[in-house]
């Protein structure tokens, strides 16, 4: 497709979602924009190629007309994206992510449901177990961030259980006679009461009902229905509700999502940027461990960081020991590999990364985080965009990795001293 060919599509300066179409229509790839005239736009720069990778440059030259889809917002346009991406499975949204590395909304199957974020690799594996049953699921969604900035918002419209119990729960474990405290979300009006009984099960389960068909896209049937209940709680004189009723009503046409209009004008390829982290720790070469920490869309992923007790040798060896700490790693098929791999050390830490990346015949960039004699960083060496780019995020993996290898060492030599603990290690 030519950029010349863009005035005759009449983009819209308004939130929505686009399509690139290549042969017999067939959807290449999805994506939303806060405005679809400039969003698509920008697929036809110069500098595409550097600005969204080679990939997204071989999608334009392969696509043959766009669509698009207006929407109200940002926010809806975000839940639309998800839901066509699903349906269509575009060979360049999944180029690069598979469905294990996406995000998805769930909803249990409970009494008083919870509604929860998990990652496609938990959700789609059997052999997860997580204490509940799911009962809906939406997703795909592409980027991390936005999501968890979008279901904040979708709270504030339609406050929900994630955590906390509900309070015949709790009275069965505290004690009928001890008073149960609100949860910090109920006292802040993002759960409705689950926790302290102030809402029965009938009308959480009416909350669930309009988080499930905002979530299918339905906002017009759910419009409907609101008025509906609005309309009955009136004629019941329940006016209160009936109030609170209408608030949801005026929210949902009127959804403030400063956030995601901000976070949407970020290049895609700054999301979905999972960075790798590593250390070593020893102490005049005892007791020498590694980890790995993981960094993602800038937040740290702590639930993937790993620990490493070097077998390989004995003696102080840090080059030695990060190179047994890789080889290591990549033999964990079932971990997502990353965009970015951040060594603590100069030039001989970050070549060593790359000899077994090169002897695995895998292409993962590499940045050295060079420290001074007080062990702050002192500069960054690697590729000069990937660093500009990801400075802050690279910061924090280093620092996260320091400080998880320092403390699972520490760990390592009280656990010789108590032969009883055990730390988890790969």
């Amino acid at each position: 497709m030519k950029s010349q060919e863009l005035a005759k599509l009449r983009l819209p300066d308004t939130p929505g979602v686009y399509i690139f179409r290549g042969k017999a229509k067939k959807p290449l790839y999805i994506g939303k924009a806060t405005s679809l005239k400039s969003r698509v736009r920008s697929y036809f720069d110069r500098d595409i190629a550097k600005t969204r990778g080679p990939h997204i440059k071989r999608m334009t030259e392969d696509a043959q007309t766009v669509d698009f889809m207006k929407t109200d917002s940002v926010l809806e346009a975000l839940i639309l994206e998800a839901r066509l991406i699903k349906k269509h499975q575009p060979y360049y949204n999944t180029k690069e992510k598979d469905d294990k590395s996406f995000n998805y909304v769930v909803i249990t199957k409970e009494d008083f449901p919870r509604v929860l974020l998990m990652r496609g690799k938990n959700l789609l594996d059997p052999r997860y177990k997580p204490g509940y049953e799911i009962q809906y699921f939406f997703g795909p969604f592409p980027q991390g961030t936005i999501l968890k900035d979008a279901l904040k918002i979708i709270r504030k419209i339609f406050p929900f259980r994630d955590t906390c119990l509900p309070a015949i729960t709790s009275r069965a474990k505290r004690g009928a006679s001890k008073v149960i405290k609100p949860c910090f979300n109920r006292q802040i009006g993002l759960c409705p009461g689950v926790c302290t009984g102030e809402i029965s099960k009938r009308e959480y389960a009416r909350t669930i009902r309009n988080l499930r068909l905002f979530f299918q896209g339905e906002k017009k049937t759910l419009l409907t229905k609101l008025q509906h209940d609005m309309s009955v709680a009136a004629k019941g004189q329940r006016f209160e509700q009936a109030g609170e009723i209408k608030k949801t009503i005026f929210s949902l046409k009127h959804i403030h999502d400063i956030a995601l209009v901000k976070n949407s004008e970020i290049s895609p390829d700054q999301y979905n940027f999972r960075i790798e982290a590593y250390d070593v720790a020893h102490l005049s070469g005892k007791n020498m461990v590694g980890v790995m920490c993981v960094v993602e869309d800038g937040t740290a992923q702590k639930s993937e960081y790993r620990k490493f007790k070097i077998r390989s040798f004995e003696g102080a060896n840090d080059t030695r020991a990060l190179t047994e700490i890789l080889e290591r790693r990549l033999a964990h098929i079932e971990w997502p590999l990353p965009r970015l791999v951040v060594v603590d050390g100069g030039v001989a830490q970050k070549n060593a990364a790359l000899r077994v990346f090169s002897a695995a015949g895998v292409r993962i960039p590499v940045v050295g985080v060079v420290k001074n004699k007080r062990h702050q960083p002192e500069r960054l060496i690697g590729n000069r965009m990937i660093r500009s780019t990801h400075e802050s995020a690279i910061i924090l993996a280093n620092a996260e990795a320091h400080r998880f290898a320092i403390n699972y060492h520490r760990n390592l030599r009280d656990t010789i001293k108590a032969p009883h603990n055990k730390a988890s290690k790969y």
